[in-house]
């Protein structure tokens, strides 16, 4: 049975509504918002705790308000797989490369002190740990290790991942407000290296992934790289702002 995640602050109730209608397409870019009024008449609370909402999502760049007209959803933006979570199986499927998948573990474990910590949860917790990996034309490119917090996604051992893999399963059916990325260059272990059909000598680039729901955390993911055949980047404007197209 899932367990409700902590109460939302009044505002954040209101943000959490308009997310979930921009996420799951209900309301497309160019929606026309309902106005303030609206807002506070459906969510029964002060013109200035809508106005925070509003304001906030303005300032993610979820929607745009025009002053005397009202708010609308932002229009969608490209993004690099830095900035974003890649569907791997897509982007070598639009290299016109076969793509394929093998799951190594999927199972429940304890949380060692490690994985607790970055899940915020007590060690010895119960979590969802899963294992695969991703070739490109039978050459493995990436092992993922994936670590989930079972009070979020309750469902999760439930799937098939042979038909979808963990990470398009858990965009597609958990709203995630945060993510994080982190990029190491690393040896690999002497398994890993096995893993994925390279010498233990080699370098691999490791990305480590954080992903949240109103500030609950729900993965922990370690995606490793052969860097000789992947390459990870984005590109940034002199003023820290993303750079698109």
């Amino acid at each position: 049975m899932k367990r409700d995640l902590p109460s939302l602050a009044l505002y954040a109730q209101v943000k959490d509504h308009i997310s979930r209608k921009i996420q799951d397409g209900t309301w497309p870019a160019g929606h026309r918002l309902p106005s303030e009024s609206e807002l506070v008449a459906q969510f029964g609370i002060s013109r200035m705790t809508v106005n925070r909402a509003l304001r906030e999502l303005m300032e993610q760049g979820r929607i745009v308000r025009v002053a005397g007209v009202g708010s609308f959803v932002a229009e969608n933006k490209p993004q690099s797989t830095l900035l974003q979570i890649a569907n791997i199986a897509s982007e070598i499927r639009q290299r016109g490369h076969d793509y394929r998948c093998e799951m190594l573990a999927v199972e429940r474990l304890a949380a060692s002190p490690d994985v607790a910590a970055w899940l915020d949860m007590r060690a010895g917790t119960s979590v969802f740990h899963s294992v695969c990996l991703h070739l490109e034309n039978d050459t493995p490119v990436q092992l993922e290790e994936r670590y989930v917090n079972p009070l979020v996604v309750p469902d999760f051992l439930e799937q098939d991942f042979a038909a979808v893999p963990p990470s398009e399963y858990l965009v597609r059916h958990v709203p995630f407000d945060q993510i994080e990325h982190v990029v190491d260059a690393v040896l690999p272990t002497a398994e890993q290296a096995d893993r994925l059909a390279m010498a233990p000598t080699d370098p691999c680039l490791l990305l480590t992934r954080r992903t949240w729901t109103r500030n609950t955390p729900v993965t922990w993911v370690r995606c490793l790289h052969p860097a000789s055949r992947y390459s990870l980047g984005s590109r940034f404007k002199a003023d820290g702002n993303p750079s698109f197209g």
